[in-house]
Parts: structure tokens; sequence; C-alpha cells
């Protein structure tokens, strides 16, 4: 009797020890033009010649929309004193297993994307000159 009794525990106690999987994203993504690391409930972007944050966590799997800013760059090199502005951007997609598709709409009606961005793969960025 004490072993029928303690087999729901077994089982409970078994499947606790399962990996879980994170609530959130984490890690970084690459592929052309864009590159994106998340970590802590946020993201910082790489673009060809601009740069972002995404300043919400992503939910790990399926669509996903969150808010950020959209900052681009300039050819040359940075002036002493200058002003860069940046936008408030939205950021949407989805996610696949391994591969983020991300999506960015400017607060002035500009759409940039969308990327592809592989689990662990390198961005692919041509810089400002």
């Amino acid at each position: 009797m004490r072993r029928l009794l303690m087999l729901p525990l077994l089982i409970v106690g078994a499947c606790a020890a399962l990996p879980q999987k994170p609530p959130f994203l984490t890690d970084k993504w690459g592929g052309p033009h864009a590159g994106l690391t998340l970590e802590g409930g946020g993201g910082r972007l790489v673009f060809d010649c601009a740069a972002g944050t995404i300043d919400e966590p992503i939910a790990n799997g399926g669509a996903f929309e969150v808010q950020g800013t959209y900052m681009p760059g300039r050819t040359g090199p940075a002036r002493v004193g200058e002003i860069y502005v940046s936008k408030k951007a939205t950021y949407s997609g989805t996610v696949d297993k391994d591969v983020l598709e991300l999506s960015v709409a400017l607060e002035d009606g500009e759409q940039l994307g969308p990327f592809t961005l592989p689990r662990g793969a390198r961005p692919q960025i041509t810089r400002c000159l």
C-alpha cells in the first residue's frame, strides 16, 4: 500500500527534473543585414548602418510584437558633441525552433525587413563608410 502512495510522488519528482523551456528567448541570433542579442528581458540589435534595442522580453516560441528603439547610423567618423536621434520601433515576427523572423515598423511609417535570423549564427553586417 505504501508503494502505491509513493508512485504519484515519484512521477511528480521525475517531471520536475525534466529540462524546462525558458519562458523568454535569450541567445544570439544573426543573418544577412541584422544581428540580435537577447538577454535579461530585452535585446540589442545591429543592422547595416544602424542599431536598435528591444525593451521587453520576447516569448519563447510563436508570434511576437515588442517595443524598442531604432537608431540610424551616419557615414564617417563620429563628431564630438554629435547628437544621435533614435526612433520608436515595433519589432514583430515569429520564432520557429531555432529561426527568428524579424520585421521592424518605425514610428514614421518606414518598414524594415523581414530578416531571417538563425540562433547562434553571426550577423552579416555592412557598416557605414
